[in-house]
């Protein structure tokens, strides 16, 4: 089906922080949502769920496991079993949550910038200390740094926050550097959290692994957390799970408090099952809107552009752009905002390695991304 985002008119209604940030002489391309109108099955549902007054507690029998576990299979031939699903607010309290369980304050954990820029506070907000290994780019593209990894692990740290795909790259990590990390985990006995919540937004050309799926070494020493939040544009809605794949990492997560199933929106919950047992012909054509948008933005920088470097995502909507040829500083989206007026994510706050970037969310209309680059190449 053709999914195609909402005017302009439209969306400066939404009173969504994207749309609440800044005046309406700003185009908002940063937060990670989408100019989508909703699934009509989500819509369905929530409508549903309002006209009932069934706006109360989740309950411990709610059928989200089920539905994201028969997702899971049709989607990745993953076996997910329901009885492994735990949910929750969303995935930053899913990794906190998680963390708390497998680390003591003090504890390493190693994430690989440039990355999300909120792993930075979870991480001490859990009461570990961050341990930076830098992703490497070669010829081939994007890549784990395994011996920095493995340097990490021997150190001593006791968890990895892993980003699969990397936000703001867009980027499967494969599943050679995947079972790598099952295996250096197994044998420095370190817990993977692996946040997934871009995954069903791979592209056609691209190949999501989820990394419980990948090995045995993997299941025991792994955690996923992820959400329907960013594939269906439900962020304000709350609902998120965190999934493990074996006994040994079920037990772990024993101790989490009732509080944490308790937060579980009820409404993010009911657009949740609905978003993976009934939409996936919307997310597929988001999907191909989305890869469209990608292809055009890589023509718009070509034409009108052509200092800023940018390497097509294999998945998600966020394009990771190199203005560092540009001369607009070691924060660009400064310039792009007080000059352009776009609003762009500022690379610097994914950390040191994204000096002279910015991340650009392509998930709107093509004539919003074409006035945005267009905007941008006015800028002298």
């Amino acid at each position: 089906m053709d999914v195609i985002a909402d005017p302009l008119s439209l969306l400066r209604r939404r009173t969504s922080e994207k749309w609440r940030t800044y005046g309406d002489d700003v185009l908002p391309l940063f937060v990670a949502e989408m100019d989508y109108p909703l699934a009509e099955p989500i819509k369905r549902v929530l409508h549903e769920a309002i006209d009932r007054s069934d706006s109360g507690y989740v309950a411990e029998r709610n059928g989200f496991a089920d539905a994201f576990a028969g997702f899971a299979l049709g989607r990745w031939q993953w076996s997910v079993d329901p009885a492994h699903v735990t949910t929750t607010t969303d995935v930053s309290v899913a990794i906190v949550e998680s963390l708390r369980q497998v680390i003591v304050p003090g504890d390493t954990v190693v994430i690989n910038p440039p990355i999300y820029p909120p792993f930075f506070d979870l991480i001490p907000e859990a009461g570990g200390m961050v341990h930076e290994v830098p992703l490497l780019l070669s010829e081939t593209g994007w890549s784990l740094e395994l011996d920095g990894l493995e340097q990490a692990f021997a150190a001593g740290a006791r968890a990895y926050l892993l980003c699969n795909p990397h936000n703001p790259l867009g980027h499967p990590h494969s599943v050679e550097d995947l079972s790598a990390v099952a295996l250096l985990a197994a044998q420095y006995d370190v817990t993977v959290i692996s946040d997934e919540v871009h995954a069903p937004l791979t592209h056609t050309d691209g190949t999501f692994t989820p990394f419980l799926s990948v090995s045995p070494e993997a299941a025991e020493f792994g955690i996923c957390v992820t959400a329907a939040s960013k594939a269906w544009n439900l962020a304000g809605l709350k609902c998120a799970a965190i999934i493990t794949a074996s006994a040994r990492m079920r037990a772990a997560l024993d101790g989490l408090p009732e509080e944490v199933l308790w937060r579980t929106s009820q409404l993010g919950l009911i657009a949740g099952i609905a978003a993976f047992s009934e939409s996936e012909p919307w997310l597929d054509g988001a999907i191909a809107a989305i890869q469209s948008n990608r292809v055009l933005l890589a023509g718009l920088l070509d034409a009108e552009l052509p200092g800023a470097g940018y390497d097509q995502p294999k998945a998600s909507y966020l394009a990771w752009l190199d203005f560092r040829q540009l001369g607009w500083g070691e924060d660009p989206s400064v310039t792009a905002l007080q000059r352009a007026k776009v609003a762009l994510n500022p690379g610097p706050t994914f950390g040191a390695e994204g000096a002279g970037f910015v991340r650009l969310n392509f998930a709107c209309s093509p004539e919003v991304l074409a006035e945005a680059i267009s905007r941008l190449a006015a800028v002298e």
